[in-house]
């Protein structure tokens, strides 16, 4: 099925008359990954719903969600965290839900060691907000739910679980959400004002439709079928029947990166060998490069160069600033950082639809009022 990416809030900071705030969707094989969920997320998630039952015939069931990955603690990306996870109570969820954030290394040990918390650290850090919500309801006992609140040191590679009893403790490494065997969620380190990082979502190639045409016209019997569909080599007469002649082209390896907040060029991304689709931070155009830089975001121009750096196939710029009221500006600051490169590129409105099919061809649809169109 591939990978599919939903992208309901485009505004960095606050909304708009145009823009809600940051929250995004991931559907893919092993169920859905929410990314960042800010003011307003449910409303906006239930809208989408009605959207892809009506023009897509396709159901994007909460029940289906695995895993929400927050970028960073700053409201516009998790302000609407707590009413969407009370809702699904009401709606009397029972599936698990994996809850993963960055913090720092020096609040992990804290946390570890019974202690308060550094002076230094900032007031919207995932770990306050983790046992704020915890405080309000949102444990699993409560909530009726089974929810694992994890926090992560990206860069570090440190990861804590905060248990409903008060107690954290240390991981071996960073979960991943119950059930899921054929796509992967990684935390890559950012630069922003707090602890950040962007999230990948991958999926590996599969290998290619077992050709049974050819079967048949070599009258094999069911068991050599099976053995040579389950990759085993075949005695056949006279010689031997490789399992690998049997089956078509193996799929492109995919992958989805969401950036989050971030200054331009951040090394998690950068370090990337390659991404399907990479939907980064927009935040200034060129002329407030400076602002760009005292606030650790990223200019649409910015943006393209973490693409290239990164070897991104397709860009979408996204998390624009008020200033920004029509995309045209930030598209072509970006292409001119391109150039005559092979990255696709494009711009997100709320609503949009991006489509990593399995062949690796990427599809941006746009809402309006016919539906979805390219």
């Amino acid at each position: 099925m591939g990978i599919e990416v939903h992208i309901l809030g485009t505004a960095s900071a606050r909304p708009s008359s145009i823009r809600q705030v940051s929250g995004s969707i991931i559907s893919c094989q092993d169920g859905i990954a929410v990314v960042d969920a800010g003011e307003g997320f449910q409303t906006r998630f239930f809208e989408q719903r009605k959207r892809m039952k009506l023009h897509a015939k396709y159901h994007l069931k909460p029940s289906k969600v695995g895993v929400l990955c927050l970028s960073h603690g700053h409201l516009d990306h998790t302000w609407g965290v707590l009413p969407w996870l009370q809702s699904m109570a009401l709606d009397n969820r029972h599936q698990p839900l994996l809850v993963l954030g960055p913090t720092t290394d020096f609040v992990i040990d804290a946390l570890l060691n019974n202690q308060s918390l550094p002076e230094n650290t900032p007031h919207s850090d995932l770990a306050i907000q983790y046992r704020f919500w915890q405080q309000l309801g949102a444990f699993t006992a409560n909530l009726g739910y089974p929810v694992r609140w994890v926090l992560g040191a990206v860069r570090e590679g440190r990861w804590i679980e905060l248990l409903d009893n008060g107690r954290v403790i240390e991981l071996a490494a960073m979960p991943q959400p119950d059930g899921w065997h054929h796509n992967q969620i990684t935390a890559l380190p950012t630069e922003h004002t707090i602890p950040s990082c962007a999230w990948q979502l991958s999926a590996d190639g599969k290998q290619g439709k077992f050709d049974r045409v050819l079967a048949e016209q070599l009258e094999l019997t069911e068991a050599q079928k099976g053995a040579l569909a389950a990759g085993k080599d075949v005695d056949y007469h006279d010689r031997v029947l490789l399992s690998q002649d049997f089956r078509g082209k193996r799929t492109t390896p995919l992958s989805v990166v969401i950036s989050g907040d971030t200054a331009e060029m951040a090394s998690g991304i950068t370090a990337l060998e390659g991404c399907s689709l990479l939907v980064h931070e927009a935040t200034f155009l060129d002329d407030f490069t400076q602002h760009a830089e005292d606030y650790q975001h990223s200019t649409a121009s910015g943006a393209a160069r973490t693409a290239v750096e990164c070897g991104a196939q397709h860009l979408v710029l996204t998390h624009y600033g008020a200033r920004i009221k029509d995309t045209t500006d930030s598209i072509n600051e970006a292409q001119s950082v391109l150039g005559k490169s092979p990255i696709a590129l494009s711009a997100a409105n709320d609503g949009d639809r991006i489509l990593v099919k399995d062949d690796g061809r990427i599809s941006h649809l746009y809402w309006g009022p016919e539906g979805w169109t390219v």
